[in-house]
Order: structure tokens, then sequence, then C-alpha cells
């Protein structure tokens, strides 16, 4: 089968990292994939040498607008692919756009989160629906959102849940072993672990003022924060102020997400609004202990799992935290083991995948 995903960029948010993942598997399954990305954003890639990827450097204004067009639909007409999937927001408009003039077999426009804008991207969604053959979202709270908003109809929307690779996300002691010696983390530092943009989104005040709380009763605390961003001056300039400067370290981006996962004791997501909460199910995948904000799918993919809490609480937050770290160690065995087999059975990215195959194989017949 030949796939061209069309995306926004290739940053390093979830949805980016989520389309590489699907183009990596899809490879392995014999498929052929080509990436069409409508900025020259980079700065993850697939894997596979096989996945092409042209960049239309599309930049804000009409002309900028049409030659990326052109670009698109000249891609388009040489691949013939069987399906073209797109993923965000302006890639969705786009893609659809681009089937008014460009023979498109099967189209697939993939929302990641039930908070893609405001009320005038919800109405490009409504006015070009009947360009698209299936929306999907990455959770069933985000497509009933889409619902009430009428972004979407009820016949051609579904819920595709996000995939894990769970063979590299998975506990590793000599990670553990090699980053915590690394950091001069002893055996008696309690460690959280927080990945995601320093972004509004992402809530990081809240985590920091119920880690201000936690402090109290545990000193050994350490808040390890993967992720950069418009906010990192600010939540710096926070963590000064709440004493928190000899606990918190901020670690900029990462590659290497699943390693640092080994690395800590609890994972922690204190964010307002999330899509699907990929990094809960990576956290998950590597059997530590998850405490994470009621925040788009987040429920979805925790489960009874690890302990879930509301948004823009951070006294509850600490609650959560204070209530996870004093668990019997035996209870906290079994919460590792669970959680793990809550993704291994739900949300691998080999069964995500046969699930996207199937769509694709059936929808377009």
């Amino acid at each position: 089968m030949k796939i061209v995903f069309i995306t926004t960029g290739l940053g390093m948010g979830g949805a980016e990292k989520q389309l590489c993942s699907l183009a990596d598997e899809y490879v392995k399954k014999g498929h052929f994939v080509h990436i069409i990305s409508l900025t020259d954003t980079l700065i993850i890639k697939p894997q596979k040498s096989e996945v092409k990827i042209d960049c239309l450097n599309l930049k804000k204004s009409f002309i900028s607008f049409i030659n990326a067009y052109r670009l698109a639909r000249k891609i388009i007409k040489r691949i013939r692919p069987d399906v073209v999937h797109s993923h965000m927001i302006h890639a969705n408009i786009f893609a659809r756009l681009l089937r008014i003039s460009t023979p498109i077999k099967f189209l697939v426009s993939t929302m990641h989160s039930k908070n893609e804008g405001g009320k005038l991207r919800m109405l490009s969604y409504r006015l070009t629906d009947f360009l698209t053959d299936l929306s999907t979202n990455v959770s069933q709270e985000a497509v009933d959102e889409f619902l009430e908003k009428k972004a979407v109809t009820l016949n051609k929307v579904r819920v595709q849940y996000n995939g894990i690779d769970t063979k590299k996300f998975k506990f590793s002691q000599n990670s553990r072993t090699k980053i915590r010696d690394k950091l001069n983390i002893t055996d008696n530092d309690i460690v959280f672990l927080s990945v995601g943009r320093l972004t509004k989104a992402k809530d990081y005040p809240n985590l920091l003022v119920a880690f201000s709380h936690v402090k109290a009763t545990y000193s050994n605390i350490k808040i390890l924060i993967i992720g950069d961003g418009e906010l990192k001056g600010e939540l710096q300039y926070l963590t000064k102020k709440l004493n928190l400067e000899n606990n918190v370290l901020f670690l900029g981006l990462k590659n290497n997400v699943h390693d640092w996962m080994s690395a800590c004791d609890f994972f922690v997501l204190s964010s307002e609004w999330e899509g699907f909460g990929l990094v809960v199910a990576e956290a998950m995948s590597c059997e530590r202990i998850t405490i994470a904000t009621d925040s788009g799918g987040v429920k979805e993919v925790l489960g009874n799992n690890g302990f879930l809490v509301p948004i823009k609480d951070s006294g509850q937050l600490s609650t959560a935290v204070l209530k996870a770290i004093s668990m019997p160690d035996i209870d906290k065995e079994n919460l590792k083991k669970l959680a793990r087999k809550h993704i291994e059975d739900n949300f691998s990215i080999e069964k995500i995948v046969s699930n996207w195959i199937e769509i694709y194989s059936n929808e377009k017949k």
C-alpha cells in the first residue's frame, strides 16, 4: 500500500512522534510511506531511510500557499497513493483543499487533541468536512468535543488511539544506573520526571506549586523536566521563588526519553489539556508509577493503573504524589506491572498500526 502523510511539521510534539512511529512500522510491514511537511521544521524524523520527506516551506502568504499547493499536487500525482493521511489542523485543512484539484483515492484527517483552536478553526473543519473520507481523533473525549462543536459529522468520525513502541519504551536498569550516576542521584532520592513543551497547555506552574508542598514532607525529591518552550524563563523564576532550585532540573530537549523514563521513580503530568497523553503511555510502558491530570485522553490511557487528579488543582496533585510515594513496595511493583500490561494490551504500536491498515483497506473500498 502507498501511504502519504501530510503534516504541519516534524517538531518534538506527541503528534509528530506518533507520525514517525507509524511511518517506521508501515515500512517494516512492507508499505510505501512518503511524508509531506508544510514547514521545514524537521527536529525528528522516522528511523527508516526508506521514508522520504518533502518540505513545502509554507509561509504565511498567499503566494507561498499557492507554491506549496502546486508542489504538493505534483508529489501526489507522481506517487498516486492509496491513502493520504493528514495530521493536525493546518495539514488537515491543506489536504482537504488539495483534494479539490488533485485525485486522492482516500483521505483521512487526524486531529490530535480536543483543543485544536477556536471558532474559526472549528468552522474551517465544518466547511471542509465534505472533502475528507474520515476524521479521527485520539480519544473519545476529543471526538465528543468535536461533535459538540459540529466540526465533524457522526458518520465520518471515529476514535483511533496513538500507539507506543513497547520494545523501545521498556524499563532498563542500565539506563537508570547510568543517568542517575551522571546526575549524582542516590538511592535515597525520590525522582520524578515530567516531559513536555514548556507551554501553557502543560501547566508546569501547577506541578511546581504541588511539589513545593511535597517538599515539606520529602526534602529529598528531585523533579526532572524534559522540554523547552517560551515559558522557560518564567518557570525558572517560579522554581526559585518556591525555593525548589535544588530539587528541579530543567534538562531541555532529549531524544532518548525512554532512557530517562527508566531513571525516574515516578512520572508526573500536570497538563491543563492534552490530546492522547502519549508521554503517559510511554511512562507506563516503562513500568513507571504515573500521576496525571484528567486532561484530554489521559483518563482513557491511564485506566485504573495510576493516579488521576483534576486539572489546575495543585493541592490534589500534591496529595496524589504523597500517596504514591507512601505506597508499600509490593503495591508499587504490582502497579508498575499492571501499567505495562495495560499499554501492551491496548496501545502497542503493532496493534494500532494493524487498526490503521484495516481502516485504510476497508474504508477505501
